[in-house]
């Protein structure tokens, strides 16, 4: 079932009721959007944070005889960035951890940094970076870093102590390949090497911001980030009475810090003043939730092949998520709100420049597994 669907037709009815009004203009059609995936070459002007004036001015041109806007405009072209930006990450990732002695470590390592993967982490601190007036290359060290802790939350998660789980990305979980043992090892030794690479491989960043990068991922997966969400979720585990204010806490932390750490981070190496940081941070808090949003309505409508992991272990292991708590079509609208809050973070930046983090949103909104 898509994401997308019911929400577009709720939102076409309103667009047509409100066309005249005077309220429109603080309507934002967002579900107009083409899917990222399905039409990946997209006007700039759709992707900006506000589209229905340039969709006003697309329909007065059309009457007009005059071309369209998607024939003026120049197109952001998704596929081929994501494309782009995961080969780019890939190859990082590869010439960062290298087969050396301990060979088991690093062999285990490599199986699951280098597993696959959407890369969704490391595009975000790419795109932040290059929002702000940087480059790609500044961005790659502290890119590889999120995904090097994000890695490791993965294989400690999918431990028997933890999640158990037997599928990770379409292949066997690191500790059914190596071992429970080994596994522990491996994600303490992403997380160490993760703080490594990014400070001695990013060139071009000041000290005092190199220092700021430090303590921002620091606390992002520390016991007020990934490790307060994940000891909060276990032991909410079969509680009758948790509510959205109790589930939110754990996707913020459990989830949301991660993705903000690569926003603010790709921000800060990219020489983002605080007003620009702070307006990040508020758009990767917002992704954050709508990509467990999502997450919690894919486990209970894919199968575990569409998925490449165990579908249905959170209704399995009674865990509270957003379709239990809201059901599946509150949670979707819920979803919709937290993309429309995103993307109106983004309204100050150069639409051209914020293209990647408007289409980024929509994919993880859109994403089907």
């Amino acid at each position: 079932m898509s994401l997308v669907n019911p929400i577009t037709t709720w939102y076409q009815t309103k667009f047509m009721n409100d066309l005249s009004s005077s309220r429109f203009r603080s309507v934002h059609v967002f579900s107009f959007l083409p899917h990222p995936l399905k039409n990946n070459k997209l006007p700039i002007s759709y992707l900006s944070p506000n589209p229905t004036k340039k969709f006003i001015s697309a329909i007065l041109t059309k009457e007009q005889g005059s071309k369209s806007i998607s024939q003026e405009e120049p197109t952001f072209d998704f596929n081929a960035y994501m494309f782009d930006k995961a080969s780019s990450v890939n190859r990082a990732l590869d010439n960062a951890v290298l087969l050396k002695e301990p060979l088991i470590i690093h062999e285990s390592m490599r199986y699951s940094l280098l597993a696959g993967g959407k890369r969704v982490r490391p595009m975000l601190c790419i795109a932040a970076c290059e929002l702000v007036g940087g480059d790609e290359s500044t961005a790659m060290p502290a890119a590889c870093a999120v995904e090097m802790i994000h890695t490791m939350s993965l294989i400690h998660d999918d431990l028997p102590c933890m999640d158990n789980d037997d599928l990770r990305r379409g292949k066997p979980t690191n500790h059914k390949v190596f071992g429970e043992n080994v596994a522990v090892l491996t994600g303490d030794a992403l997380l160490s090497f993760a703080f490594e690479h990014m400070a001695t491989a990013t060139k071009g960043v000041s000290s005092d911001r190199m220092v700021r990068m430090v303590g921002e991922l620091a606390n992002c997966v520390g016991s007020e980030g990934l490790v307060a969400g994940q000891i909060v979720d276990i032991f909410s585990e079969g509680l009758p009475d948790v509510g959205l204010e109790h589930l939110e806490y754990i996707h913020i932390h459990k989830t949301a810090v991660l993705l903000e750490a690569s926003v603010v981070l790709g921000a800060i190496s990219g020489g983002a003043n605080d007003e620009e940081i702070a307006k990040l941070r508020k758009f990767s808090r917002c992704i954050g939730l709508l990509f467990q949003v999502v997450d919690d309505i894919l486990d209970v409508t894919k199968s575990s092949q569409e998925l490449g992991k165990t579908a249905g272990k959170d209704l399995a292991t009674d865990k509270m998520t957003y379709p239990k708590l809201l059901g599946i079509e509150k949670s979707r609208e819920f979803a919709e709100k937290l993309n429309r809050e995103a993307r109106e973070q983004l309204a100050g930046f150069d639409p051209e420049k914020a293209a990647p983090l408007i289409a980024l949103t929509n994919y993880i909104a859109y994403r089907n597994n």
